[in-house]
């Protein structure tokens, strides 16, 4: 089924500004509500939202209303990629110029909202959540900060796609504030102590999210991989530095990640992200057969990071892209199912923090403050190290290629002290 909602000649009959995220070569799929509607699927187009439930309920739309009446994109996914292409295909057509929907003004009512005086929702019931670790810079400045500068990369690091299965519960949609966690440190000397964190940091990631995949015990290719993912979304992976440095021998984090991690609301088909697809790093030494891939699998996405200090402006603290990963999503799907493990609809993998090759491109307060000896200054005159209460962070992406800008939105968390 062609891409036709990638059209860069399209235009809506809504008025869109240029360098609006939500274009309507983009349109995202989330959940929202407002006083007057319950969670229901939403598409976002300019400063509206889709009602996709009202959409079909008016007879636009080939995918009957109860599938889009819902609180989650889970049953909505599970539909698979032909129908899920097939819907934005149908969306884009409608909104696009001389659409017979922009005559319908009656229709219009029920179907389109006001972005502002919408409420978003997290838009997934997350059964499994995988996080990996897939950006060298990143992967090789924290071997450098703890290890031996000159073997940063531990032996198996390019031989695969490293990664760990962390907290799905704890997932949240941007907006909701966490609270700074609690857990055991140790101190360089003395005994082990309890209380909140000290040095909590963000990680820069970003997280796609699968369809349904094989039965158990069999495995998805390299070449098969793109059937299995449907969007993507900005995904800030907390974290606790101190908590982590003294638990994660020998079986990797646990307290320090699984307190929180956010993600913004809207998903972006990886369809819309086609256009903006690059040449990875080559990869050396040369991978295994099931990780070889043909084609250009990853993708250019501008990321930027804000700290806003309370009641202050935000402060724009890194600058990276998502060009950067070693490891593509096709090898880490792969990876991930080569044991014959099998995945769902709804299931979301992170890349690991993304961090570039250069000091304002990395992308984590580890690196950028490198360990707390490099405090950042922001605008107020303060200074970083890792993050403080009432700290807010901040998360923003986009991809644009002639003429056609495809954003993510933000991701925004507030950090409260811990209770």
């Amino acid at each position: 089924m062609p891409l036709s909602a990638n059209d860069p000649s399209k235009k809506s009959w809504l008025e869109i500004s240029k360098d609006h995220d939500f274009s309507i070569q983009n349109l995202p799929f989330g959940i929202f509500s407002t006083p007057e509607k319950t969670k229901r699927v939403g598409v976002a187009l300019g400063d509206y939202i889709i009602d996709l439930a009202e959409l079909s309920k008016a007879g636009y739309l080939d995918v009957q209303a109860d599938v889009l009446n819902q609180d989650v994109l889970n049953p909505f996914i599970k539909l698979g990629k032909q129908t899920t292409r097939a819907v934005r295909n149908q969306i884009s057509d409608l909104f696009s110029t001389d659409s017979v929907l922009k005559s319908d003004t009656e229709a219009q009512k029920n179907i389109l909202v006001d972005r502002l005086s919408a409420k978003m929702h997290m838009p997934l019931r997350v059964g499994d959540y995988t996080d990996f670790y897939s950006s060298k810079d990143h992967a090789t400045n924290v071997g450098t900060m703890f290890r031996d500068p000159e073997n940063a990369l531990l032996p198996n690091w390019k031989h695969l796609p490293v990664a760990y299965h962390g907290r799905a519960s704890s997932i949240i949609v941007s907006g909701q504030d966490i609270h700074r966690p609690k857990g055991q440190q140790k101190p360089n000397d003395g005994p082990p102590v309890f209380g909140p964190t000290k040095l909590l940091d963000f990680e820069l990631e970003m997280a796609f999210i699968t369809y349904d995949g094989k039965p158990l015990g069999q495995s998805i290719s390299t070449s098969e991989a793109e059937e299995h993912i449907f969007g993507m979304c900005l995904f800030n992976d907390w974290s606790a530095r101190d908590i982590q440095k003294w638990e994660y021998v020998p079986l990797g984090p646990f307290l320090a990640k699984n307190f929180a991690s956010s993600i913004s609301p809207w998903i972006v088909t990886l369809d819309a992200l086609e256009p903006f697809r690059v040449k990875g790093e080559t990869q050396e030494p040369e991978v295994l057969d099931y990780l070889k891939f043909k084609g250009d699998k990853n993708i250019e996405i501008n990321l930027e990071v804000f700290i806003q200090p309370e009641n202050q402006q935000e402060n724009l603290v890194c600058s990276s892209n998502y060009k950067h990963m070693y490891w593509n999503m096709n090898q880490q799907l792969a990876h991930h199912t080569v044991s014959g493990c099998n995945i769902n609809a709804g299931d979301m993998m992170a890349s690991g923090t993304i961090s570039g090759p250069t000091p304002e491109s990395y992308g984590s307060m580890l690196e950028l403050s490198w360990r707390g000896t490099k405090p950042l200054r922001l605008s107020d005159g303060s200074e970083r190290k890792f993050i403080l209460d009432h700290d807010t962070v901040i998360m923003r992406g986009w991809s644009e290629k002639d003429g056609v800008r495809v954003g993510f939105g933000e991701v925004k968390t507030k950090v409260l002290p811990a209770i």
